[in-house]
């Protein structure tokens, strides 16, 4: 009997583990470890962060549906990685330090055969002064609708905020809080149904709300932007977003790295080496993200994390980390299989895997301070990675050295996004986007990098009924209902 140990019980984690289960059978073990008692089904933070969910309509209790597939579940976090097992024993195996379950603060040793780091990203507010608290966690001045629980209070301080613009004119702010930040995309949906809000609440006269990005134009998203058909017609998502922000009279401060959070102000270097101040009375800023932290070590004790982990705590997997200029990156660079090169039996999916380099062409100021964003690995990818990431884990279990190794690139790999720009049943609005690739292979596709007869992009009512449907949709193939497996990734 093989043991795979899964970390992380998120998009990519979940996916793997609920399939790799279903392949493999009671003849063999799958064991999930997550600090999280629930599931969160993360694209619909933002509606509970306007009001328009509540927390339950976004979270379910994993125990339940992992007793029922007979996987084995442990509310703790990973700690270390041990790859040569210890003195005196070959058996490899991390340590973890639960969370819950009764056991809060105790450690265990936990052997594995196979191991798939779904971690996830730590979300590293301390990276910028007033945006952590010191502590890791997020600080006073802002909120987040990174987790289910920080868009309830988000949801809390917009309430507050929306009274008092009855009777005074207040400022909102929302983007990113950091120069090396990622994830664009929830803080742009999060604007738009904070506009959106606001029109239906009748104060939107009183509010002047503002965007800030790292991104050195708007519709970049960290891939470099995209040029996509439009009602038979192909433009860029600069156009596209540029459209939508004048539409709704959200101005923007683009190519900023947000360097300090104070109350009620944030202070921010941009690409052209200036400095800044925007003053505020409710933001929301995204952290950058970062690996959780994990530790590696050798047979000896001696610490390997180095080897096994990229400087940013994301795990090394079968990319080219070769130091390149920016113009010498190929499609070809990023990884195929997710498999580290060191240990074979270890693999990463979704935000754990380090990628190889950034999308969005790299940029700095005078003063060196890198502007940038880094590259999505959210949603839809993590999902397709997490299921390829099983397949290969279970053909090795059961074929051995005959096993097959799945193989997808995110540089032949297609996906899709609906970003909602208001919630409503008549009135609401998304856009729908695919993007194929999600690299950009610019020797396949010279000029924009991407097949445009399979990158479009709409904005409407469908949009916004497409989304409102995938909440309930996904949730359901999470919690392993009946057909689960056919709903695609």
């Amino acid at each position: 009997m093989a043991r795979l140990i899964v970390m992380g019980g998120g998009v990519a984690g979940h996916t793997t583990a609920t399939f790799a289960k279903k392949w493999l059978g009671s003849e063999h073990e799958v064991v999930v470890v997550t600090p999280n008692a629930n599931w969160n089904w993360i694209p619909s933070n933002i509606w509970v962060g306007v009001g328009q969910m509540k927390k339950e309509d976004v979270v379910f209790p994993l125990a339940p549906v992992y007793e029922k597939a007979g996987i084995d579940y442990r509310q703790a976090k990973a700690v270390s990685i041990h790859p040569e097992g210890k003195e005196g024993s070959d058996k490899q195996f991390i340590t973890i330090e639960y969370t819950g379950q009764g056991k809060e603060g105790q450690t265990e040793e936990l052997e594995y055969d196979y191991l798939v780091n779904a971690t996830g990203p730590k979300l590293n507010f301390d990276a910028t002064p007033g945006l952590g608290d010191g502590n890791g966690q997020i600080g006073p001045y802002t909120v987040s609708v990174c987790t289910a629980d920080h868009a309830v209070h988000a949801n809390s301080e917009l309430r507050r905020i929306f009274e008092k613009a009855k009777t005074e004119k207040l400022k909102i702010l929302v983007g990113t809080g950091h120069g090396m930040c990622t994830c664009q995309g929830a803080a742009f949906e999060y604007i738009f149904n904070i506009e959106h809000e606001a029109k239906k609440a009748g104060v939107r006269d009183n509010l002047e709300i503002k965007w800030i990005s790292n991104e050195a134009f708007l519709g970049d998203f960290g891939m470099g932007g995209l040029h996509m058909k439009v009602g038979g017609y192909v433009v860029s998502s600069k156009l596209f977003a540029e459209s939508l922000y004048a539409e709704r009279g959200v101005d923007w401060i683009l190519g900023a790295h947000v360097n300090k959070v104070e109350e009620g102000k944030v202070h921010y270097e941009q690409l052209d080496g200036t400095m800044g101040e925007e003053e505020f009375d409710f933001a929301m800023l995204i952290p950058p993200f970062a690996g959780v932290g994990l530790k590696a070590y050798a047979k000896d004790g001696s610490d390997i994390t180095d080897t096994i982990f990229a400087p940013n705590g994301f795990m090394k997997v079968d990319a080219d980390y070769t130091p390149k200029p920016y113009e010498e990156w190929k499609a070809s660079d990023w990884p195929r299989k997710y498999q580290n090169p060191t240990y074979s039996n270890m693999f990463a999916a979704g935000i754990a895997f380090a990628p190889p380099h950034i999308i969005s062409k790299p940029a700095k100021s005078p003063n060196g301070t890198p502007i940038n964003p880094t590259p999505p690995r959210t949603g839809m990818p993590s999902g397709i990675i997490g299921k390829a990431v099983a397949e290969s884990v279970c053909s090795l279990i059961k074929d051995g050295d005959n096993g097959h190794i799945h193989e997808i690139s995110m540089a032949e790999m297609g996906a899709a996004c609906v970003a909602s720009a208001g919630k409503g049943v008549f009135d609401g609005t998304a856009a729908a986007m695919t993007v194929y690739p999600v690299v950009p292979d610019f020797e396949k596709y010279p000029g924009t990098g991407r097949d445009t007869d399979y990158t479009f992009g709409e904005i409407g009512l469908a949009g916004h009924w497409i989304k409102h449907i995938l909440h309930y949709l996904f949730i359901y193939k999470a919690k392993l209902k009946p057909g689960w497996t056919l709903i695609p990734e």
